[in-house]
């Protein structure tokens, strides 16, 4: 029931004896004076005295021996422990009960302060601490500033684990046993529980594992050391110890994603950066080829005639200035696409006009190929931009006339849930597989011998998505690519005479 604290030693015992002593030097001469109820109250002060200063186990020594004093001093007989009075019994009953309550209630009364002062010490040391976290911008402070805290109020050693760029962890700093628990750190990382090490798995001393747990994943392992293993595990330092471990998660986790929106802002403002220079080319080069194409259009036509080795010249400087002039506009096309400045001008149309558009438009590297449509004919109207989804089919067929210059080509559509799917397939190689997403992004091509910058297929995801579709590479089984993208459906509008009716 009273506890006692060993804490205070031999020093808080030896005052509790002299306050009693002190307490009968001040009350003897009273003896005969002032009536013993009153003394008794004194020596209890004595006792409440002694708890509140020196703690349960003085203050229960004090109750004792104020009994024994009050008892020796002052119930006849005098000097001697004898009772001549059988009710004196009753007064050492109560007043010890009373010496004992008053002793234990001031004790515990005094652990509270002590603990709210310590508790109170504890918030002002995580609240420096937290302000310096909060200022740090590296995990090489982050480390600094734990080590040091842990270091001076909890008189450990720490030793902060964290993913390096392999995924492998770091120690900041090196610990003195080694990569001896390096197994360990890593089981406590994979697992995000605690684990307590003893001096022989950790190589060095007794330590606890402690995983830096944020919201959405482990970040990294705090390594405490001590000489003794309660050092580590007391759980009076647990509380200290959990509140710095979730400090240390919130700063990684904060340097983390700084980390990646400096990255994620570096990667827009390169792209930013390069579509500007890429628009701005492509407009310096346009007025200088339309000239080029007139030239030698106008070489071409001369009367009289060139010879034919400079005729021939100048049909090649002709298709050269057309072929450049042509990747050119792809350049302003990418460009406007990835800046949102393109604004779609959307009609219901049905689809078959704008695929026999576009094989106009193709008949010339189309030529002596063989090209089989194949539309739904349940296929409605769609919303779409007519010039742009019009770049689309060029752009593919122009694809698969490259890269696939035998066999047919096959343009299908049909319906497919919500939208509709079209596909252009050809007869060739086929894509790899490490090509069937890359394909799609700017400057990448199918083939490092072809031709072209590989902007075709970036331009066509980019006009597909705008128009709320998507758009993917496939391979035959019987071989070829190809290459089929969504367009929704949709809810076209009611024609006036079908409103009527």
């Amino acid at each position: 029931m009273f506890a006692t604290n060993p804490s205070f030693g031999r020093g808080g015992y030896l005052k509790a004896i002299l306050a009693c002593v002190a307490a009968t030097l001040l009350t003897l001469p009273l003896r005969d004076v002032v009536d013993a109820a009153n003394i008794v109250m004194i020596f209890l002060l004595a006792v409440a005295l002694v708890a509140v200063r020196l703690g349960s186990g003085p203050a229960l020594q004090a109750a004792f021996g104020s009994v024994a004093l009050f008892d020796f001093f002052f119930v006849p007989p005098h000097y001697s422990m004898a009772v001549a009075d059988a009710q004196y019994l009753i007064t050492f009953a109560v007043m010890l009960v009373v010496a004992l309550v008053i002793g234990q209630l001031a004790a515990r009364l005094r652990e509270k302060a002590l603990l709210a002062a310590r508790s109170e010490e504890e918030m002002r040391a995580l609240y420096d601490v937290a302000k310096e976290l909060s200022g740090a911008i590296a995990v090489e402070r982050v480390a600094d500033v734990v080590r040091a805290f842990i270091g001076r109020r909890l008189e450990l050693e720490a030793v902060l684990y964290l993913p390096g760029a392999d995924g492998m962890l770091v120690a900041m700093p090196a610990p003195q046993g080694g990569a001896c628990c390096q197994d360990h750190v890593r089981a406590v990382h994979e697992q995000g529980q605690p684990m307590y090490l003893a001096a022989e798995e950790s190589g060095y001393r007794p330590a606890l594992a402690l995983p830096l747990a944020s919201p959405l994943q482990t970040r990294g392992v705090l390594l405490v050391c001590g000489e003794h293993a309660e050092q580590v595990c007391a759980t009076e330092r647990r509380p200290l110890l959990d509140a710095v471990v979730s400090l240390t998660a919130i700063v990684v986790e904060r340097l983390h994603y700084g980390e990646v929106l400096q990255e994620v802002t570096l990667r827009m403002e390169s792209e930013r950066l390069r579509s500007a220079l890429l628009s701005a080319v492509s407009h310096d080069l346009r007025t200088p080829l339309t000239v080029l194409v007139g030239m030698a259009d106008g070489l071409t036509l001369a009367r009289p005639a060139l010879p034919a080795a400079a005729l021939e010249s100048a049909i090649a400087i002709r298709e050269q200035a057309l072929r450049l002039s042509g990747l050119v506009h792809k350049l302003l096309d990418m460009a406007r696409l990835q800046t949102g400045k393109v604004i779609l001008n959307k009609e219901w149309q049905p689809l078959e006009e704008v695929v026999g558009s576009s094989l106009r438009a193709m008949a010339g590297p189309l030529s002596g190929r063989a090209v089989r449509v194949d539309l739904a004919p349940d296929l409605p109207p769609l919303e779409f931009d007519a010039v742009l989804l019009e770049r689309v089919f060029c752009n593919l067929l122009e694809n698969a006339a490259k890269y696939a210059p035998q066999g047919e080509i096959a343009i299908s559509a049909r319906v497919a849930g919500d939208a509709v799917e079209v596909a252009v397939a050809d007869a060739g190689p086929g894509l790899p597989p490490q090509l069937r997403v890359s394909a799609f992004d700017p400057f990448e091509r199918g083939s490092q011998t072809g031709s072209g910058v590989g902007l075709g297929l970036a331009i066509c995801r980019a006009i597909v998505e705008a128009h709320g579709g998507a758009i993917r590479a496939e391979v035959e089984a019987r071989g070829g690519t190809r290459m089929a993208f969504t367009l929704p459906l949709g809810t076209p509008p009611l024609l006036e005479e079908d409103a009527g009716e």
